[in-house]
């Protein structure tokens, strides 16, 4: 708790103390690029080939896993809709979790998209955003990967709005729902290898194609938070998926 609390304040002093820089700028590039080497080797030695093992499982298993663990992120978004004044978002949100929960077993299937309720993922970073917050500069997290000063003060406030986290991560009765932390890390390794693998082509291209690996992932990374927050509806989640933490 403490920790928490310390990192939260070392982030809100680097947010007022770099107001004036734009999303671009960078907070400590030396450090956030030997992070990001280190992120790439964890993904050239673990994540890569586990995501290739993953995409060989067959298409029901994958898309279940994809359906699950996208459910269950629709729980963060909820409260973020209701704090932005978006109680349609909410209820769409709400809907479809309870729809996919229960006629979508546990999740695994999707009928609530087929139903049209395709929800756009909300988190503390992007609500924050949509209140005017800027973002503050750029930095990278070990494994996390890219981020700013506000959605990382955001990706710590998920955690105590977030029913999932709640019940896993911070281990507490939540309507009924337990968990531990082991749960938390497992449906979030899901999600990133489901990720992984999905993008599988769009990463070795980019990485085949650009000159400098690091300011094209750190521009991918902003233009996709910038869309969301505005919700654009030329976000490329298409071609991308979800960039988030």
């Amino acid at each position: 708790m403490r920790l928490n609390k310390l990192i939260i304040i070392i982030l809100a002093s680097l947010m007022l103390q770099t107001s004036i820089l734009k999303a671009s700028d960078e907070c400590f590039e030396g450090v956030s690029r030997s992070i990001f080497k280190f992120n790439m080797g964890f993904d050239k030695a673990i994540l890569k080939p586990v995501s290739n093992a993953y995409n060989k499982l067959p298409e029901p298993i994958k898309n279940g896993t994809g359906n699950f663990t996208s459910n269950i992120a629709t729980l963060l978004s909820i409260p973020n809709f209701v704090l932005q004044g978006n109680f349609k978002g909410a209820g769409d949100a709400t809907g479809s979790f309870l729809i996919n929960s229960t006629f979508g077993v546990l999740g695994f299937g999707n009928p609530a998209g087929a139903m049209g309720l395709n929800v756009q993922k909300e988190d503390v970073g992007q609500t924050l955003g949509t209140y005017g917050v800027k973002s503050g500069c750029f930095f990278v997290l070990p494994i996390l990967g890219p981020t700013t000063a506000r959605d990382a003060i955001g990706l710590i406030a998920d955690s105590y709005v977030d029913p999932f986290s709640i019940a896993t991560w911070r281990e507490k009765d939540f309507l009924g729902a337990s968990g531990n932390k082991i749960d938390f890390v497992a449906v979030k390794s899901a999600n990133a290898i489901d990720f992984r693998g999905d993008n599988m082509k769009n990463f070795d291209s980019l990485e085949k194609n650009s000159l400098d690996l690091y300011s094209s992932m750190k521009s991918i990374y902003l233009q996709s938070r910038l869309k969301k927050i505005q919700n654009s509806d030329e976000l490329s989640e298409d071609d991308w998926g979800n960039l988030d933490n």
